[in-house]
């Protein structure tokens, strides 16, 4: 009996001379009435297959002629080794049959010149065909890297025996802030006829509820933050990695952010590079990424080094990605800004003991412009702190009643982060825009397909 095989272990020269069968689509067909040569793609990898009409007969080669792209089909022939092929072999083929095939009224929309007028990035066309889109050798990458981007943050946190949590979507207040919360309406009641709860913008309010249980803890899932900006790091639904751990100082949380950073570069250089250099991506870049340290500097000098650039800003003032973008553009490695101004950040930022106009908290900000990839810190450990901040803020303590009660009962000093890995992908993928990593992006604009 023949075997099915993948493309990819092929091109790995594991079935020289052998005959096999391939499952795939056609990528792209030429030849004559007498021979067709047909490359075949499947999620490893591509083959170029030679297909005689003497050898499979007039019936099924009419078939193959008709083939447009992307019809799927099951191919059996011998494997040949050849320096010129793609990837160094080819398949000459024995039979085929058509499985899955294309209405010639309505051929595949995702053209060459479709592509060409993309040059890399993306269209409105591209947007709207995306589950389309999907199928390209570019957006294949992406999602490969993607892959391997979150396989390397769960194995950064198991192999250090943090427990996965999870924590609710629907909840009744805000981490980030009111104005970027999403509305959704709720199971009314006779006291509460409109009663609303809104998705989550981070599961950090939950996850110190859990830490006097678990004491290290991570989560990889969806946040949700209603903001209309239209810069290249921004979505509306985005995949957030979050960690709490019990005891930890605002120094030891940034370990683990350079920790996980690197774990995510060194995996993508071992398992992608040939997906990254497919791209375009410098493998030095990454390299540089997964062994050089991460430099640390205060809040403070960066806004000086802004000022000294001639950048529009106060101190005070929390640093849009407008000022991130310029501060980090000549960055060689992943920078942590610390120490941010007491009044620029949310009640849950633990105010500096020796400092107390500060916070101790961090933003790790990666270069070539793209910037915070991570936002962390110390937590309001204390009660009485809590409480007080949250006066200060004029914010109604009812919604977080359950938040302040994790502090009655034996609260210790922790922190954590979270992670964009969205914006992870993007910035070591070196794509444009971070619509290009996610298979289904939604920000302000767009929640289709």
């Amino acid at each position: 009996m023949v075997k099915t095989i993948f493309i990819g272990d092929v091109q790995a020269g594991k079935y020289d001379g052998q005959e096999v069968e391939l499952m795939g689509w056609v990528k792209r067909s030429r030849g004559s009435n007498k021979i067709r040569f047909v490359v075949l793609r499947d999620s490893t990898g591509v083959i170029q297959c030679v297909v005689k009409k003497d050898a499979i007969g007039e019936e099924s080669f009419e078939q193959v002629k008709g083939a447009l792209i992307e019809s799927s089909i099951k191919i059996t022939g011998m494997i040949n080794a050849d320096e010129r092929a793609d990837g160094g072999h080819e398949m000459v083929a024995s039979s085929i049959v058509i499985v899955g095939s294309v209405n010639p009224e309505h051929p595949f929309p995702i053209t060459e010149s479709a592509m060409k007028a993309a040059d890399g990035g993306e269209t409105e066309f591209l947007l709207d065909n995306r589950h389309l889109y999907l199928r390209t050798s570019r957006m294949t990458s992406m999602l490969q890297m993607r892959s391997t981007v979150f396989g390397a943050i769960h194995n950064y946190f198991r192999d250090l025996d943090f427990t996965e949590y999870q924590a609710p979507n629907f909840v009744a207040g805000a981490v980030e802030g009111g104005s970027t919360l999403f509305e959704v309406p709720y199971f009314p009641t006779e006291k509460n006829p409109e009663r609303k709860v809104y998705l989550t913008q981070s599961w950090q309010l939950y996850a110190e509820a859990a830490m006097p249980a678990l004491e290290r803890l991570y989560t990889i899932a969806p946040s949700f933050r209603a903001e209309k900006s239209r810069t290249r790091r921004h979505l509306t639904e985005f995949w957030h990695a979050e960690m709490e751990v019990a005891w930890a100082t605002n120094d030891e949380i940034m370990s683990h952010g350079e920790g996980v950073v690197r774990k995510i570069a060194s995996d993508l250089l071992e398992n992608r590079s040939t997906e990254l250099e497919s791209i375009g991506r410098d493998l030095e870049l990454i390299a540089r990424y997964a062994d050089s340290p991460y430099p640390r500097m205060r809040y403070d000098e960066a806004v000086e080094t802004l000022q000294g650039m001639g950048v529009d800003v106060e101190w005070g003032q929390d640093l849009d990605y407008s000022k991130e973008k310029v501060l980090t553009q000549d960055f060689d490695v992943p920078h942590f800004l610390t120490h941010y101004p007491k009044i620029a950040k949310p009640f849950y930022h633990r105010v500096d003991p020796d400092e107390e106009k500060y916070v101790l908290c961090h933003d790790l900000l990666a270069p070539e412009g793209y910037g915070e990839i991570i936002g962390g810190g110390e937590r309001t450990w204390s009660e009485a702190e809590l409480l007080a901040r949250l006066d200060e803020e004029g914010t109604d303590k009812a919604a977080y009643q359950f938040y302040i009660d994790t502090r009655s009962y034996g609260g210790v000093p922790h922190g954590g982060f979270g992670l964009g890995v969205d914006r992870v992908c993007s910035w070591l993928t070196g794509a444009d825009h971070i619509r290009e990593v996610i298979p289904f992006p939604r920000d302000s604009r767009r929640v289709s397909p």
